[in-house]
């Protein structure tokens, strides 16, 4: 039987790493897990206790295609408490993880064959999404002095459709200022792109809160998720805002791709917003372990590092050690333990040269992984 060329996409390497470190661990070994943008920590405990309680006075069944009305609700009141957005419920989406968003946005707004700009390095699965919909994904090589996020000048002459950014990005962690996504979305606007904002690391910030598209434009896509500050990865609950005209297009994508996001991971973020104590103790935990990375990555030889405005990872430059990045996260698994994700995942020109180190873990992992990796360094010359 055939298969489709739509569905001729790459790997998602950082999974393959995954069931390596996975097969290393049935064997005996411990594997320090640095490999995985995924908090070590559960659902908070009142999303876990509210989930609970739900399964016993409800069938949890399906919902409305768009999600239940009161995290609808609550979604919209985030926006007034962290950006001073005033925000209609009627424009909240709720979606099975960033990823059914991210399905729903393209397939709304984009036909097969429209161009698409992605920041490079980025997020590996807008490309991917984008090839598997008949789509076709721009990457843009971003440098180091614009902090390797787009600028408007990178947006002329490329033909787009749409443009994608993501502030906080994976991987590097670094965010737009105000005026950075003001002028993208400017740039979008002027060569008639759509644009869409992958905020799914708000939340996670050390020295200045995240911009959100919605501060300075009605007409974005902005997509957003419980995985990470909210730490719920495996609950598959996202959600995404968009224009007021397009809801009813996103409504009836919703019902025919998916029908309701799960019922139960509802019940759930819609409890977890509102445990503030407990997520901030686990950005706590973040802020020491970035530290400790920022610290401990050029002692052991990964000095070529900026530090993370948000999320929790480090991209390191590796070139000057190697020239295949997957060999060498293969060797780091290997001979010290410690999973990191290679950089071809995240910009196929010149990833062969990067690494990504996640910190979301505990801070006791952290110190053990930076140990390991300096024995590792050290003993490799």
């Amino acid at each position: 039987m055939r298969n489709s060329t739509r569905s001729q996409v790459a790997p998602f390497i950082v999974m393959d790493v995954m069931e390596a470190a996975r097969r290393a661990e049935a064997q005996g070994r411990r594997i320090i897990h640095m490999e995985v943008g995924q908090p070590g920590t559960p659902a908070p405990a009142g999303a876990r206790a509210a989930l609970s309680r739900a399964m016993q006075a409800d069938p949890l069944g399906y919902t409305v295609a768009l999600g239940l009305p009161d995290l609808r609700a609550r979604i919209a009141k985030l926006y007034a408490d962290w950006y001073d957005v005033d925000l209609s419920p009627g424009r909240v989406v709720v979606t099975a993880g960033s990823s059914g968003a991210f399905i729903l946005a393209f397939t709304a707004l984009f036909d097969a064959g429209d161009r698409v700009g992605i920041g490079a390095p980025g997020y590996p699965s807008y490309r991917q999404i984008l090839k598997a919909l008949d789509l076709v994904p721009v990457d843009i090589e971003t440098t180091a002095e614009n902090r390797l996020q787009p600028v408007p000048a990178d947006i002329s002459a490329r033909g787009l459709q749409g443009l994608m950014v993501a502030s906080p990005a994976n991987p590097t962690g670094t965010m737009l200022g105000r005026d950075d996504m003001d002028g993208l979305i400017g740039a979008a606007r002027d060569h008639g792109a759509a644009f869409i904002s992958d905020e799914i690391y708000h939340g996670i910030e050390y020295e200045a809160k995240a911009v959100t598209a919605l501060e300075l434009s009605d007409e974005a896509y902005v997509i957003n998720s419980f995985s990470k500050y909210f730490s719920m990865t495996g609950w598959r609950v996202g959600w995404m805002v968009v224009p007021e005209e397009h809801v009813r297009v996103i409504e009836r994508l919703a019902q025919n791709l998916f029908i309701c996001p799960p019922h139960a991971s509802q019940a759930a973020a819609l409890a977890a917003m509102d445990c503030t104590e407990e997520l901030e103790a686990n950005m706590a935990v973040y802020r020491a372990n970035r530290q400790l990375m920022l610290e401990g990555l050029p002692a052991a030889g990964f000095d070529r590092i900026a530090p993370p405005d948000g999320a929790f990872y480090v991209y390191a430059d590796v070139s000057h050690l190697t020239d295949d990045s997957r060999a060498f996260a293969r060797e780091i698994l290997d001979k010290a333990g410690v999973a990191v994700t290679p950089g071809l995942d995240f910009d196929p020109a010149r990833g062969h040269g990067t690494l990504r180190f996640s910190y979301a873990r505990s801070t006791a992992d952290i110190e053990e992984g930076l140990e390991r990796l300096a024995r590792f360094m050290a003993a490799r010359g």
